[in-house]
């Protein structure tokens, strides 16, 4: 059955987060401001079918995602019977899914995992107290940030998309992102995010203030009802501490007031970056939602 992809949009999100909230397991890639934002560096475009939603990378090689969607909820057999162009290979597929097709599909499937995409997960009240000798160094650095700096955190909102993009075009001279393709698609993404804050469903927010004048913010997304991803998080690193506190301010904040249950703070992946990596790692995770590549047999053996 031949299916018509086409460009991701904002009036999609709505339908997107419905089949979204169907999926047994949630990784940072597929939420809708992921997705949304980063579609220009990708050239993403996706397409529905009755079950699920299907998203194709065309940069910088065509590759197509996992579905999203109840995965269980199908019988694969039938279903790639029907949409046969998705037996190809396929990345980001969260681990459940991966290990579902293996057990329907043993040997016709090969799925191998993917470091640099494993998603990093914390303790959200670990962020919050920083307490005990794995989060010394972490929590001086706090302190001293509180001690130095006549600071006040707010909650991002419209009144401070010119003041975070400022600030981000600042950071980006500095980090000369013109020169990084990564960095480069990253302020394009923050941009888009900040053009249309009001706009996007789910999206939380917070900065840092010092007489007035940004020096850190952070920009995260609901992913289910007890789990917060961190999208984007940028400081002034003139202010010692500064990555620390609006790391720890930002889950507080959203913890105070019973907004919401958080459990889990999803940091996303490190792409095989090694100083990424390290920085991750030091926040010690508690767990990682693996991802895989997914390989499939010919189609002409698939189904005997």
């Amino acid at each position: 059955m031949d299916l018509e992809f086409r460009p991701i949009s904002l009036s999609d999100q709505t339908v997107f987060n419905q089949y979204l909230s169907q999926c047994p397991q949630k990784t940072s890639d597929y939420s809708f401001v992921n997705v949304w934002s980063w579609a220009a560096a990708y050239d993403l475009v996706w397409v529905q079918t009755d079950e699920f939603i299907w998203l194709r990378q065309n940069h910088p090689t065509l590759q197509y995602w996992a579905p999203i969607g109840n995965w269980q909820a199908v019988d694969w057999s039938r279903y790639f019977d029907r949409f046969p162009q998705f037996k190809s290979s396929m990345i980001r597929v969260p681990e459940q899914l991966a290990r579902l097709w293996e057990t329907i599909f043993k040997e016709l499937v090969s799925a191998f995992p993917d470091r640099d995409q494993f998603d990093y997960i914390y303790d959200a009240d670990e962020l919050i107290t920083l307490k005990g000798n794995r989060f010394h160094k972490k929590r001086n650095l706090l302190h001293q940030f509180q001690k130095k700096s006549d600071y006040q955190y707010v909650e991002m909102s419209s009144a401070f998309m010119d003041a975070a993009m400022a600030m981000q075009n600042s950071w980006c001279t500095w980090r000369e992102c013109d020169s990084d393709i990564q960095l480069a698609n990253e302020n394009m993404a923050i941009a888009k995010v900040l053009s249309h804050w009001e706009e996007l469903e789910g999206i939380v927010g917070g900065c840092i203030l010092v007489q007035g004048a940004m020096v850190a913010y952070t920009i995260g997304e609901w992913l289910g009802d007890d789990s917060l991803v961190v999208h984007f998080e940028k400081g002034d690193t003139q202010y010692k501490g500064v990555y620390q506190a609006v790391n720890q301010m930002f889950v507080e904040h959203e913890t105070s007031g019973l907004k919401k249950s958080i459990k889990r703070v999803n940091r996303e992946q490190d792409l095989g970056d090694a100083g990424l990596r390290r920085s991750k790692e030091s926040y010690h995770p508690v767990e990682f939602l693996k991802k895989f590549r997914v390989d499939w047999t010919p189609a002409e053996n698939m189904f005997r």
